[in-house]
């Protein structure tokens, strides 16, 4: 089994930046593309990015494209979410997620493993 810890969530204020970090133990080596969702209060879980095995390659939902940055340490076996200029509706419960294929999705169903979530509370 593998199993993933976000931390790094908080209260900021619009306009501010929180780093997001999920750390994989176990087995690892079965996780390959890993990704981040949020869920906000009363909403589906939705796709927030994601990043190959690799490392090459990345994407974004529109909502966060150009804010927001994903990046992994194979080293330390985790993934980041750099998130700047918050807005607001980025609050939410942030989800880490690994799946076994080097390929990237924006499916909940595609994923394997999932963390337990960090709140991400973004105040106006």
């Amino acid at each position: 089994q593998v199993q993933l810890v976000e931390s790094g969530g908080g209260l900021v204020q619009a306009g501010g930046s929180l780093r997001l970090s999920c750390a994989a133990s176990g087995r690892t080596f079965n996780v390959y593309a890993m990704g981040w969702f949020r869920q906000a209060p009363g909403k589906e879980r939705e796709f927030v990015a994601a990043i190959t095995w690799t490392g090459d390659g990345t994407y974004y939902a529109d909502s966060v494209k150009g804010r927001f940055t994903i990046s992994r340490d194979y080293g330390k076996s985790a993934v980041y979410l750099q998130m700047n200029s918050l807005k607001p509706e980025d609050t939410a419960v942030y989800y880490c997620a690994g799946r076994y294929y080097s390929t990237i999705s924006v499916f909940r169903s595609e994923y394997d493993y999932w963390g337990q979530g960090t709140q991400v509370t973004v105040s106006s």
